[in-house]
């Protein structure tokens, strides 16, 4: 993973008190651009959420100057290879939140659901009286989830909130367990559950992105791949590179089955958002595709 020309991908999270975190945000987008690290950082009165991407020594370089803040001091990162860089620009950007869910007072450094290890998760999605839930939207559990676990069948994390409401009770599912792609939807998921009643609410620490890692294959549950925020658009077990693509009209990841489809056109539309596509922007869709034709000649 040292390799000198292999691009390093790091995603980091941590949910802490920044008051000053619009001081921040010059000073650490200057340092990101020094080292040629590219990716995108999110910075809020909660805490810290970013993605980058560069050589092993200069993601290094950034991770310490993070960690030169005392309250940053012991900030966790997931590390996974690309062959390509993984990000076109830096970006370092002020936020209400660090991941939306609409709701400023549901506080994951107040209180959050009980961590569990990667080797210990397939033990406990495995029972029966435990309600597995995967917090991802739709179009990422599409590609790839755990057995057993529920699809909330949200387009944003802001819907989940009303998926616990209406299909969840408190006092009938005593035990849950929840999962998401690194592991911080899951924070602010498990703290609103337990304010809102649930009593044992478990979550899986680091994420898919660290079970896919630290899990052996031969002992790994998860079915299909898993899908991430930047060019490589999915990975698998041990963190490889996926099959997926992206449909250029709608961003949504798309396997071989889905380009099967008649309503798939490379470059234009897939099943996703074929019926969504305007004849105006049919055509601006085309002309996006010729250029990057032109662009790739």
């Amino acid at each position: 993973m040292k390799l000198k020309n292999l691009q390093i991908v790091v995603a980091f999270y941590k949910f802490v008190s920044l008051p000053d975190f619009a001081q921040i945000q010059d000073p650490l987008l200057a340092y990101c651009q020094e080292q040629g690290v590219k990716g995108t950082i999110l910075l809020a009165k909660e805490g810290i959420n970013g993605a980058i991407a560069g050589s092993h020594q200069a993601v290094e370089s950034v991770l310490n100057f993070l960690r030169a803040d005392p309250r940053l001091t012991d900030l966790e990162h997931k590390e996974s290879p690309a062959d390509t860089p993984p990000f076109e620009r830096m970006k370092v950007r002020l936020k209400s939140e660090i991941v939306t869910l609409g709701l400023p007072e549901v506080d994951p450094n107040e209180q959050v659901g009980t961590y569990v290890n990667p080797q210990e998760w397939n033990d406990l999605i495995s029972d029966p009286e435990v309600t597995v839930i995967d917090t991802r939207n739709d179009y990422e559990v599409n590609i790839g989830s755990f057995p057993r676990a529920q699809n909330p069948q949200t387009n944003t994390f802001r819907e989940f909130p009303d998926y616990v409401r209406h299909n969840l009770d408190p006092t009938k599912h005593k035990k849950v367990a929840m999962f998401c792609t690194g592991g911080i939807r899951c924070e602010k998921a498990s703290a609103f559950m337990l304010a809102q009643g649930f009593a044992e609410v478990y979550h899986l620490k680091g994420g898919i992105l660290k079970y896919l890692e630290e899990v052996p294959a031969a002992e790994s549950l998860w079915e299909g791949e898993c899908f991430v925020f930047d060019e490589r658009v999915a990975v698998r077990q041990g963190l490889e590179a996926g099959s997926c693509e992206r449909c250029l009209s709608c961003g949504r990841p798309i396997s071989g089955e889905d380009k099967v489809s008649p309503q798939y056109e490379e470059g234009i539309s897939c099943a996703y958002c074929f019926d969504s596509l305007t004849e105006e922007k049919r055509l601006r869709q085309q002309e996006k595709w010729r250029q990057l034709q032109l662009k790739g000649q």
